[in-house]
């Protein structure tokens, strides 16, 4: 373990302005709030903190990353708070400690509920400042290094498979494949011992008995270079074990078949020498067709550069060979993190793009909102991450609401839902989500998504489920206005109905039951005497006339026409006896009877105009109205039963527009007259349930 002087004296060799007395504190504060507490290997736990601390300095990183690898276990281990931390080491610290405390919360959750793939990306878009993930991927090291200490063999490989399916895969995404290659081959260890085993000691014996041929191969290499006037540094070494394995696996191939065990590496002065290195290697050695693969020209997303091309030895011997300037090296060595030692002063403009978005280099002198600034992570903007509070991961688009995350869980939650909790506080449905949130949704089973959803939710699920739901909501209200009429026509049948003719009348009317009958008495899909009809069949033939019962046969007589000349009742405004009427006569056509204060008359008609009255005896016309409803259960039933007290018909119902907490319904009533319009009109306007009612 680091001794604190020795810790300080790293930090101070490359950045000689650091606060040597503030990283003393910070060192003397994690073996205080750790105390005595152990690890695993009897060690006191703060070394895991300390030794984490060292690895940043192995990156050259700031001094506020190497005091967050100091603490970055107080909060969550300790009885640390964030304040405690922002209170002695500054908001940048805290900050930075806060995010790598997130990030380990996660590694308890339950496998079962989260995917590898998606907690990557999570990790990745928790990472806003990249030096959060650089600590996290340190501490994780770290932890594989000591990981033989752990008695339990299931937890080993536990942590073993984590490591391999997130955090290696994690670090050669952001290019530290140093960090990649040693997670592998310790977690590897775990997971496959006796393949482990057979390719350890398999490249034990080739390095044995190979009498120095890695060495050999490569002053070859930089023998010729060399002749060609290049000066270059080369080295060797066999492949990893997990690589060696993973190709057996891939090619089904025994160890004997992997032709690539030994790489080489060509370190150049700048670009130029690196496609001239590659030249005069494929003019001494032959290169082998397919091998050859210029990352310098093109780089991998995480900002790797290289090319890589295999030749033929003697012997007819297969290796590897990399050729890169010392900067590319770096990068592609330790990826994000060597952006902080090393300038980009050989890659040109439009190259390493995704690197160039997420970090730039920063200057010690710069401020901390500038460091910020630079130092965020622009991957996965796109979208949030959330928890439900027992830690199911959920991604989401960004701008997603709680809405949106009760419907990513279970539709049916969605249909439930009445209010949620953003980290333990109500909040509104309509709040933007933030990654990291933990998010409770508040449910009720009398619930029902509203229509005003719509203008905040942003999944296509939700924004499905939503439309289904008002959909049924509004079937289900017509089906129950359906029913209040159907007791209506049920009292003119000459029998007492059940269950049971109910359904055999939904038969004879050729619909699937009960519910798509009263939908369609409601939606005035179907004639009151069909119904009867079906109820009991030849009942309307024998029915004697009610006067109680709202005729549907209009007996309209009109003063003022010539005998014989065809009339109706124009659609425009639809008047009723008791209505001032006019008639409007064009040539070869009937005559059009219109209210007198009808808007189409007030624009002017190219006709003749008759003085009309209605005659004594006339009842029956058809009178069209427009209620604003209260949007809440039982509100259109309750307008329905209006209308079946006040011996009203509907032959159509719209609805024609819909504002929360409103619904604007347009209703065609068979009355008597314009006062039994007027009653109808005064019994919606005195209910509860409508907002407002009046002729159209």
């Amino acid at each position: 373990m680091l001794r604190q002087y020795e810790l300080v004296e790293r930090v101070l060799e490359y950045d000689p302005d650091a606060d040597e007395a503030l990283l003393n504190r910070a060192y003397v504060y994690t073996v205080q709030k750790h105390g005595s507490q152990k690890r695993a290997s009897g060690d006191p736990y703060f070394s895991h903190p300390v030794e984490v601390a060292g690895l940043m300095t192995d990156l050259q990183l700031d001094q506020d990353t190497i005091i967050t690898a100091l603490l970055h276990d107080t909060v969550e281990d300790t009885l640390a708070t964030i304040e405690d931390v922002e209170e002695n080491f500054g908001p940048d610290v805290a900050r930075l400690v806060d995010g790598v405390t997130k990030l380990s919360k996660i590694e308890a959750m339950p496998e079962d509920e989260r995917a590898a793939e998606n907690l990557r990306k999570f990790l990745l878009a928790m990472s806003e400042d990249i030096r959060v993930l650089l600590v996290k991927l340190a501490d994780r090291l770290h932890n594989m290094r000591t990981l033989h200490f752990i008695k339990k063999a299931e937890k080993r490989r536990r942590i073993a498979k984590e490591t391999m399916d997130i955090y290696a895969p994690l670090a050669e995404r952001v290019g530290m494949y140093e960090y990649m290659r040693e997670m592998q081959f310790l977690a590897f260890e775990q997971l496959e011992p006796d393949a482990f085993k057979m390719i350890t000691g398999r490249l034990e014996q080739i390095h044995e008995h190979d009498g120095g041929q890695v060495d050999a191969i490569a002053l070859a290499i930089k023998q010729a270079l060399a002749e060609a006037g290049l000066k270059v540094e080369v080295s060797g070494r066999e492949k990893h074990p997990f690589s060696i394995w993973k190709k057996m696996a891939e090619r089904h191939v025994s160890f004997e078949q992997v032709t690539d065990i030994m790489a080489f590496r060509v370190i150049t002065d700048n670009v130029a020498d690196c496609y001239s290195a590659m030249g005069i290697l494929h003019s001494v050695w032959q290169f082998i067709p397919g091998k050859f693969k210029d990352y310098i020209s093109t780089p991998k997303n995480n900002g790797y550069r290289s090319i890589h091309t295999s030749l033929i030895y003697e012997n007819s011997m297969r290796v590897e060979v990399q050729i890169r300037t010392n900067t590319m090296h770096q990068t592609n060595e330790f990826g994000l993190a060597a952006h902080w030692a090393y300038k980009q002063d050989d890659q040109p403009d439009g190259q390493v793009g995704w690197l160039r978005d997420l970090i730039e280099i920063v200057d010690a002198s710069h401020d901390a909102e500038e460091l910020l600034e630079h130092t965020r992570m622009a991957i996965y903007q796109d979208r949030i991450f959330a928890f439900t509070p027992k830690g199911g991961l959920f991604q989401l688009p960004k701008g997603s609401t709680p809405a949106d995350f009760a419907f990513a869980v279970h539709t049916e939650l969605g249909n439930q839902t009445v209010g949620a909790k953003i980290n333990g506080r109500h909040m509104p449905l309509r709040t933007a989500l933030n990654n990291g949130d933990v998010v409770e949704i508040i449910k009720s089973k009398k619930a029902n998504p509203q229509l005003s959803w719509l203008g905040f939710v942003v999944t296509g699920k939700a924004r499905a489920a939503i439309k289904r739901a008002v959909r049924l909501k509004e079937r289900e209200e017509v089906v129950e206005l359906g029913g209040k009429l159907f007791e209506e026509i049920a009292a003119h049948v000459p029998a007492k109905i059940g269950k049971k003719a109910i359904k055999e009348a939904a038969k004879r009317l050729k619909m699937d039951g009960p519910d798509d009958l009263m939908y369609a008495i409601g939606a005035a899909k179907i004639e009151n005497s069909d119904v009867m009809e079906a109820l009991v069949p030849g009942c309307t033939a024998e029915m004697e006339e009610d006067p109680n019962w709202p005729s549907q046969d209009k007996a309209i007589s009109i003063r003022g026409l010539t005998p014989g000349v065809a009339f109706q009742l124009s659609e425009c405004c639809h008047p009723v006896p008791g209505d001032r009427i006019v008639g409007l006569r064009k040539r070869g056509e009937g005559v059009e009877v219109h209210a007198i204060d009808c808007l189409k008359l007030a624009n002017g008609v190219d006709a003749d105009w008759l003085d009309l009255s209605w005659g004594k005896k006339s009842k029956g016309a058809v009178g069209r109205l427009r209620a604003t409803l209260y949007d809440r259960p039982g509100a259109l039933a309750e307008m329905a039963g209006i209308f079946a007290q006040n011996l009203a018909n509907i032959t159509t119902l719209e609805l024609s527009q819909t504002e929360h907490p409103f619904g604007v319904y347009e209703v065609d009533l068979e009355v008597q007259d314009l006062a039994h319009l007027t009653r109808i009109l005064s019994a919606l306007r005195a209910s509860d349930a409508v907002a407002q009612a009046e002729r159209i």
